[in-house]
């Protein structure tokens, strides 16, 4: 909900102050305006992308503004996970995994972490490759390059939302100078009206440009800035997996390879050694 906070301290600080220098809001209200900016911007972002850009962005949109997705209660359901998974591996061999990692929806460690079921993309890159693992036949250096290759394309398709929505944030501005230059332009045509017409129809021109602006930097460029983050967070969750499970294939015990997991990911979201110690004595006691 915090971007809801922020676009609301934007408003009311800008109209707010407006209006305590005893500005008219009503004056502010232009449609017209409102069309051709948001109009230019509409068409240029769909000119821009192609269908799949354009279905990503507007799938990501909705979730930044449902809130945070990625926090430390996430992040210890993930490595708790990896440490049962391990653990029965360890105890019983990879082969034991192999029915958890062909099926998970049916699978009672994975529906024990419904959080963690529930995103699709972490599910399918946590049983890729312990699949791999399952089958031997590849080393840690060439299952920590694939790891490396997947990672790299799920960030550079990641950032296609947010490059979308960055480049509609540039061009709010120049759209807001051409909607402002059609106003100046028609009140040009009436020049010989008198100066209180000519006054009213530059001022509404004028408003194309600050609406530009406004939208540009406080609205759709913090939008962009967020999705970025948000990007960020979810591949260290992917990085998270991709040193544990290495970690294990190095021959660490799984307590010590979640270990390795856990100095990954972000001091903010991180959790403490004692506080992961705990969550794996509980894991170990269920």
């Amino acid at each position: 909900m915090l971007i809801f906070l922020g676009y609301l301290i934007v408003a009311f600080s800008v109209f707010g102050g407006y209006a305590l220098v005893g500005g008219h809001l009503g004056a502010l209200y232009q449609p017209v305006e409102v069309l051709i900016i948001g109009g230019a911007a509409l068409g240029a972002f769909i000119s821009a992308n192609n269908t799949k850009s354009l279905k990503a962005t507007m799938k990501m949109v909705p979730q930044l503004l449902r809130g945070g997705k990625y926090d430390k209660e996430l992040y210890m359901e993930l490595m708790a996970l990896l440490y049962v998974l391990l653990t029965k591996a360890r105890r019983e061999g990879m082969m034991a995994l192999e029915s958890h990692v062909e099926d998970p929806d049916s699978s009672a460690i994975f529906s024990a972490y419904p959080s963690i079921l529930a995103n699709r993309e972490l599910v399918v890159f946590i049983t890729d490759y312990l699949r791999l693992m399952v089958s031997g036949n590849m080393s840690a250096f060439e299952i920590e390059t694939l790891m490396d290759s997947e990672i790299e394309t799920y960030q550079h398709e990641a950032d296609v939302p947010a490059t979308a929505l960055r480049n509609i944030a540039d061009g709010l501005p120049a759209f807001g100078i051409v909607a402002a230059v059609l106003g100046v332009v028609h009140a040009l045509a009436a020049i010989d009206q008198p100066p209180a017409v000519l006054g009213d129809l530059i001022s509404k021109a004028m408003v194309g440009t600050f609406l530009g602006i406004l939208l540009a930097y406080g609205f759709v460029g913090p939008l962009a800035a967020r999705t970025d983050r948000r990007n960020a967070e979810a591949v260290k969750m992917f990085e998270c997996i991709k040193t544990t499970l290495l970690a294990n294939l190095n021959g660490y015990p799984p307590q010590l390879a979640v270990e390795f997991g856990r100095k990954v990911l972000y001091s903010t979201e991180r959790p403490s050694f004692m506080e992961l110690d705990e969550h794996v004595r509980a894991v170990k006691g269920r």
